[in-house]
């Protein structure tokens, strides 16, 4: 489902990223795991194509991300995004659903019950937890229905309330391909199958059982 091939990054003349493979593949829920500054969020840019690379490939079910029609089968969340604090959860749906095409209002229900918002859409976001807050982008993510998702820290900030309330959503998509970015080992344990662990722009994927032995977690 993503596949990358020999990804080399570089910032000015220092390399970030040096010929990563990578492959996550049809319901598998990746932890992309690493130090600050290990090049994470550079391999999420990539793979979203918004950071252009010179060398490796990059595919998102077999379609070149360099290429036309990869952008549908896949979902982004990230760490932070803009949420209009004086609308409502709905009326933040509504706008940011509508931006590529009218609302269907079917799926915006059930993506909604899926994060469990349904009854709190008539709320003000400015009231919102920072767990719903979160949720509520899941939602949005999940309105598109793509088969991947890409998950940047998608608990960053929360408490253990609101971090638990994202997990059990996370836990309930099953047959989606995830690449889920997490400084947490617990939630990592919780959720994710594999592990791919990027440490001085060098990278290797483990089941989550062989990196749970090699660094002794």
């Amino acid at each position: 489902m993503i596949e990358i091939k020999g990804l080399s990054q570089f910032y000015q003349k220092k390399e970030v990223l040096h010929e990563v493979d990578l492959h996550v593949g049809q319901g598998e829920i990746c932890a992309l795991v690493g130090r600050n500054g290990a090049g994470k969020s550079t391999l999420i840019h990539s793979v979203l194509g918004l950071l252009p690379y010179k060398k490796g490939e990059i595919l998102i079910k077999g379609i070149s991300n360099r290429k036309e029609g990869w952008k549908s089968e896949l979902a982004y969340l990230p760490e932070k995004f803009h949420l209009y604090s004086h609308l409502t959860g709905e009326e933040n749906f509504r706008f940011f659903a509508s931006l590529e095409k009218e609302v269907n209002q079917k799926r915006m229900e059930e993506s909604l019950r899926m994060v469990d918002l349904w009854e709190q859409r008539g709320q003000r976001v400015a009231g919102y937890s920072k767990g719903m807050l979160q949720r509520l982008g899941l939602a949005m993510m999940l309105y598109y229905r793509s088969d991947i998702l890409i998950l940047d820290e998608p608990t960053s900030g929360l408490d253990p309330v609101g971090r638990k309330e994202v997990l059990s959503v996370i836990k309930r998509l099953k047959g989606k391909t995830i690449l889920f970015s997490s400084h947490h080992i617990d939630e990592i344990i919780q959720i994710c199958s594999h592990v791919a662990f990027l440490e001085e722009g060098k990278l290797r994927k483990y089941s989550l059982g062989e990196f749970l032995q090699v660094y002794s977690w």
